[in-house]
């Protein structure tokens, strides 16, 4: 089937982790960035490929050239542009694009600065398509200007950001370490997803819950460490397991980089559809569309093939995407009856 036909919703992908090849030469000859690993097209987009980096610190390293590109404000009006305009093909409804604003003031840009190109990208992309998209700034786990990010998303809440995050790695740089910048977030009424479970266990995701009060989970699947799991099922939940899954905690679910930065020998192997058929609020998500090389029609065709995932489950998760999203409620209302309803009746839902 045609699953770029049907509508989506995505909660979890990296502005930085998505640019275009051919996007990435013409703005590193522009703005005479010169440390690419190759000028070739194809070669290129076999480096970013990071399909067997077998880990989440090696994937996280290829970030270092778009990053490298995107210092410009020229440069990040493009690429958000750019972002609605590929995720608005592949038939996404409602986008929240995530990236870290410091990340992109090493040309003297300040954070305001970058995020202001950013947020004119992407409305320049919603007027064209009538996809609807939201903001989200990340600070990074293993730098210290959270609380300085954390400020200026809620000084900006309303303009088109929407929410905050916590990213980069996991292991050893605990969430709670930065308990003032989420504090901060948490009083100013904002909304709070934390990447948490993705290459660590369940204390990572009780750490940005209950210590850290985040909204949302980024990845997450490591809950399913604290399932007892046979022969494919769960069959019962820890105390924490237990609290995600009762107070359905949106878990923003990456399969493919899952697979990629080494968590999973094989997509069936992944506890996607355990946790989806024991009751979690699972969403789908690309993550980095130019490292894992997918689109988000490529997730619902592998829960489909290797989870055994039917047109109604895959309204099931967009729905449940939809309900999650930083958005305000009208908004996930129109959409859900409007264009994803109608999009799954269509397709014979």
């Amino acid at each position: 089937m045609l699953y770029v036909d049907l509508p989506k919703v995505v909660l979890h992908d990296h502005l930085d982790g998505g640019l275009r090849i051919d996007t990435i030469l013409e703005l590193a000859e522009e703005n005479h960035y010169q440390n690419l690993p190759s000028t070739k097209p194809a070669e290129l987009a076999d480096w970013f490929d990071q399909g067997e980096s077998g880990s989440l610190e090696r994937y996280l390293g290829s970030f270092q050239h778009t990053i490298g590109v995107m210092q410009a404000g020229t440069a990040i009006e493009r690429v958000a542009y750019e972002s609605v305009i590929d995720l608005a093909a592949d038939g996404v409804v409602y986008a929240e694009v995530r990236f870290a604003p410091s990340k992109c003031t090493a040309g003297g840009l300040t954070r305001r600065q970058v995020v202001e190109a950013a947020l004119a990208g992407l409305r320049l992309g919603q007027r064209e398509t009538h996809m609807e998209t939201g903001l989200i700034l990340v600070a990074m786990r293993n730098d210290t200007d959270s609380l300085e990010v954390a400020r200026l998303a809620a000084e900006m809440n309303g303009s088109g950001v929407v929410g905050f995050d916590l990213a980069g790695p996991e292991r050893g740089f605990p969430a709670d370490d930065h308990l003032p910048a989420c504090r901060y977030v948490r009083e100013a009424s904002m909304s709070l997803t934390i990447h948490a479970g993705e290459a660590d266990g369940p204390d990572s995701i009780w750490r940005a819950l209950q210590r850290c009060g985040a909204h949302r989970i980024g990845h997450g699947v490591r809950i399913i460490d604290d399932c007892l799991v046979e022969d494919g099922e769960i069959v019962s939940l820890g105390r924490l397991a237990s609290f995600v899954r009762d107070h359905q905690v949106p878990l923003e679910v990456c399969v493919t980089s899952n697979l990629h930065t080494g968590d999973y020998p094989t997509p069936g192997d992944h506890p996607v559809g355990a946790l989806h058929r024991a009751g979690f609020a699972i969403t789908l998500c690309t993550d980095n569309r130019l490292m894992s090389r997918i689109a988000l029609s490529d997730e619902f065709a592998l829960v489909t093939e290797h989870h055994e995932f039917t047109l109604r489950d895959l309204q099931q998760v967009t729905e449940q995407a939809m309900m999650a999203a930083f958005c305000p409620l009208p908004t996930k209302e129109r959409l859900l009856t409007e264009r994803i309803r109608p999009g799954y009746e269509m397709a014979g839902v």
